[in-house]
């Protein structure tokens, strides 16, 4: 990553992909991800599906770095439910790679999918950049009516027992 910034051009725009623990692992990678996020060279983050690729079967992430960035926030994309399922390798489709470019492009902000965090919430969180953190992807089950499962039971039991007593009187 330090390697490809350093030879990025001024007005360049780098793309790399790496694993989810460089955005939250202390230590160096700490140092190095608070000093771009300080420096406003993090664009963008965007979480990627499980088994993407065939060396690994680990979510990976590409980060979006710039040394002329211009607004003072970070996107996140969290595209990790967004894939086809495959026998051995997910894939992305051609509308799951034109919803991230667009939301990329435009820097569009949508439930459960992007956001543009400031520079001061993410301060605020120790300069972690775990994606979830940031896009909230839960979503609420719906509310159990006890009294119609009671029902219902009730209703499977008393038919269970009209078979049973049915075949016991053959």
């Amino acid at each position: 990553l330090l390697h490809g910034f350093h030879y990025l051009k001024r007005e360049g725009t780098m793309a790399i992909i790496l694993p989810h623990g460089v955005l939250f692992r202390g230590g160096a990678e700490e140092r190095i991800r608070r000093k771009l996020l300080e420096d406003g060279n993090i664009d963008t983050i965007i979480g990627l599906p499980a088994n993407l690729f065939y060396s690994t079967g680990i979510p990976v992430c590409v980060l979006v770095l710039k040394k002329c960035k211009k607004s003072d926030d970070v996107l996140f994309i969290n595209a990790s439910e967004q894939f086809e399922k495959g026998k051995r390798q997910n894939r992305l489709s051609t509308e799951h790679i034109k919803k991230i470019v667009d939301t990329y492009q435009f820097r569009t902000e949508e439930e459960r999918y992007s956001r543009c965090v400031s520079m001061e919430e993410i301060s605020e969180n120790g300069y972690n950049l775990n994606i979830p953190r940031y896009v909230d992807t839960f979503e609420e089950e719906e509310p159990v009516d006890l009294d119609a499962v009671k029902a219902q039971i009730k209703t499977l039991d008393s038919e269970t027992k009209a078979a049973i007593d049915k075949a016991e009187s053959f």
